[in-house]
């Protein structure tokens, strides 16, 4: 929170994966003038495809998206734990201990175990954990875990009075690339926006995204997709206009946002 104050931000979301854990510690964290908005990146599958959905302003108590997202958390733990055992059946090294210590009290992901990787020597870099080699899809130590259709999770999520933004859907190095009419699906129950300008997205792509934004009449938001040291500190990088966020908070009803 205070780096996002210091790169001028004027409002900031907090969306770990399928938790709301660290809203509290963010809103105590919050720096005079920066506005909080409470959310969670929503996993998704669609054929065997990872889909993540920025979730917003949204009663993190309503009981089916607390379900599912318990569901998603339990799923988590059983993969990683289920990743690690084939890792040291490869002779990596890598130990749950050593999983859990770097993940702390977050919600157990690759992203942990590939710094377990690292920190044993397996791999160099984080994008060389992710690969087939090791815990990318089809990977050697790969295993795939639950997660919600995307339109089920749009459709829960507007239940709970939050409002659903499709992240990095051009994001070439997650693997996929969502396709034009599954965006337009999710625009039929309810997605509220889509992520334009995003680190990982080309000026061309952006071009390609806001021109369907457009034609669908959603909103095109923006954002750094921060995950601290591992993308560089980058908070900042990419933002939303107000006109947008204005958008979203008006068709938000599950919560509201926090400022000091």
């Amino acid at each position: 929170m205070r780096r996002g104050g210091a790169a001028g931000l004027d409002a900031i979301a907090l969306t770990d994966h399928d938790t709301v854990a660290g809203i509290a510690e963010a809103a105590d964290g919050l720096p005079s003038g920066l506005i909080l908005v409470p959310g969670m990146e929503l996993s998704c599958r669609r054929n065997g495809h990872s889909v993540h959905l920025l979730a917003y302003l949204f009663d993190p108590d309503h009981p089916e998206l607390a379900a599912q997202t318990q569901a998603i958390r339990d799923s988590r733990i059983d993969r990683a734990r289920e990743m690690v055992v084939k890792l040291s059946e490869l002779g990596t090294g890598v130990t749950w201990e050593q999983v859990t210590a770097i993940a702390g009290n977050g919600v157990i992901g690759r992203p942990h175990i590939a710094r377990a990787m690292m920190a044993a020597g397996v791999v160099d870099s984080f994008d060389e954990a992710f690969t087939p080699e090791w815990i990318g899809p089809g990977g050697r130590a790969h295993v795939r875990r639950y997660a919600l259709d995307p339109a089920q999770a749009v459709r829960v999520v507007g239940a709970a009075g939050g409002v659903c933004v499709l992240a990095h859907p051009f994001a070439e190095t997650r693997g996929w690339l969502v396709p034009e009419d599954l965006i337009t699906e999710l625009t039929t129950v309810g997605l509220a926006g889509v992520e334009v300008a995003h680190p990982d997205h080309s000026e061309a792509e952006r071009k390609q995204l806001a021109g369907l934004v457009t034609k669908l009449g959603l909103v095109a938001t923006g954002g750094s997709d921060d995950h601290g040291e591992i993308t560089g500190d980058r908070i900042g990088t990419e933002s939303t206009g107000a006109d947008a966020f204005e958008r979203l908070l008006t068709g938000a009803t599950g919560a509201s946002v926090i400022t000091t």
